[in-house]
């Protein structure tokens, strides 16, 4: 099939039965995604286009043609509209994401939101029939994780992938998960996820919501509150209402590596319990709730102890270097996004298991290429991205169980079969978060 006969028709059709069955082989390179014909591209829709996001849609622009762009942020919305690498003037510009989800010339959606809205938004676009690409931390509770699997599952003719791009680090990340997954470090005993902690800020005055800004929608699910302009955009972060802390947001990396190369990333698997009591937090906590409302209120200072079935321990930690550090019964290694450093980096142990066959092994028998890349391909082939829904889920489980645990300050259990916390009724409390009605998530 040549190039100039591969409309847009055939895009939507192969991709529609390409992952729920063998796919048809389809030859073609990197280019072959963008080229100059306009009803060969998948169409896109960008949904959260502030720092994050815009940088998203220029990447996502080379694959395809960006139709709308969509902020509660006007700001950002028309900067994303007229930018040369995105919307080039012509994207239509959204305040509300339900509008991009109603069209039916939107192909793929990008949901670069924060991260409260992550799994609500993603949730809708499967339900309206879009591929996605979702920025971590995909969910901010631990009953999100089910129900964006559930949808996924309900939608396997759908690829869906996460923004965890250190799955794409071929001699860094890949590298060291190979040699532990070779057994090349021994039988693995402990792993460090140093994620740094949480910065410290307030107290902070609430004011007016800029003219641009719609407050209201921003807050979605979460509580209403008056609009203070560290709670909002990338400030988000280091508020529980509507994250994580570093244990969602670089956790969702590091924790991931470490998931994925000790095979924990299959439903089922995950520690069975989780030491919270090495945690602290700027503010004072009552019951596992900060007491104040005008500070960040997210760790910034913890060592929690995640353990496994089979005795390994995951050190989820604000202390240290940031990477992750694996330690097995014959070598040691350390990896971040600049390094790969110990003895068996040094004297080239996986010399003879480290090559293409490897990494294309990891990547789902799948060439290697940049995470987007992966995704747009596996919409034109079928097959699972090296960043995928189901394995991301297990690693949230882990980093949300590592927040409930160091909010409570005490050592939960889990029980990765049923995916529930055990014997703590006020623990098992944090499973969910119910939303302000109106912003619920559907569950499918």
């Amino acid at each position: 099939m040549s190039r100039s006969s591969y409309s847009r028709r055939d895009f939507l059709q192969h991709s529609t039965i390409a992952a729920a069955a063998t796919a048809v082989p389809f030859s073609w390179t990197t280019k072959a995604f963008a080229n100059d014909e306009a009803n060969d591209r998948p169409r896109i829709g960008c949904i959260g286009v502030g720092s994050m996001g815009t940088g998203d849609a220029q990447h996502h622009a080379h694959f395809g043609d960006v139709l709308a762009v969509c902020d509660v942020d006007m700001g950002h919305c028309l900067r994303a509209k007229n930018h040369d690498g995105i919307g080039k003037g012509k994207a239509d510009a959204y305040e509300d994401y339900r509008r991009v989800l109603d069209r039916d010339d939107i192909d793929v959606v990008s949901v670069v939101t924060t991260d409260h809205w992550h799994t609500k938004i993603a949730v809708e676009a499967l339900e309206a029939g879009k591929h996605v690409f979702c920025q971590k931390p995909l969910t901010l509770t631990l009953e999100e994780n089910q129900l964006i699997r559930n949808a996924c599952k309900k939608h396997p003719e759908l690829v869906f992938v996460v923004g965890t791009q250190q799955r794409s680090q071929r001699d860094l990340f890949l590298r060291a998960v190979n040699m532990v997954h070779k057994g090349l470090l021994g039988d693995i005993t402990k792993v460090t996820a140093g994620i740094n902690g949480s910065p410290t800020g307030g107290p902070f005055k609430a004011v007016v919501p800029p003219a641009d800004l719609d407050w209201y929608m921003w807050l979605g699910q979460a509580p209403l509150t008056d609009y203070m302009q560290r709670r909002c955009h990338y400030e988000f972060r280091w508020w529980y209402e509507y994250s994580g802390g570093k244990f969602t947001d670089w956790g969702a990396h590091h924790v991931d590596i470490a998931t994925w190369a000790l095979n924990q990333d299959k439903e089922g698997d995950g520690p069975v319990e989780i030491n919270g009591t090495d945690a602290k937090h700027p503010v004072p906590y009552e019951d596992g709730y900060p007491t104040v409302d005008n500070c960040y209120n997210t760790s910034h200072d913890f060592n929690v102890i995640c353990k496994y079935a089979n005795g390994v321990e995951l050190h989820v930690t604000s202390r240290g270097d940031n990477g992750v550090t694996f330690e097995g019964t014959k070598g040691r290694l350390f990896v971040n996004r600049g390094k790969i450093t110990g003895k068996p980096i040094e004297e080239n142990w996986d010399k003879d298991v480290w090559n293409d066959e490897a990494v294309r092994a990891l990547y789902k028998d799948k060439p290697f290429e940049g995470h987007k890349e992966n995704f747009y391909r596996c919409i034109r082939e079928g097959g699972q991205p090296v960043s995928d829904v189901y394995t991301h889920v297990q690693t949230m489980n882990t980093c949300h169980l590592s927040a409930i645990a160091a909010r409570l300050g005490r050592t939960i259990k889990w029980d990765p079969h049923t995916e529930q916390i055990v014997g703590d009724e006020q623990a098992a409390g944090f499973m969910a978060r119910k939303p302000r009605p109106g912003f619920e998530i559907l569950k499918v």
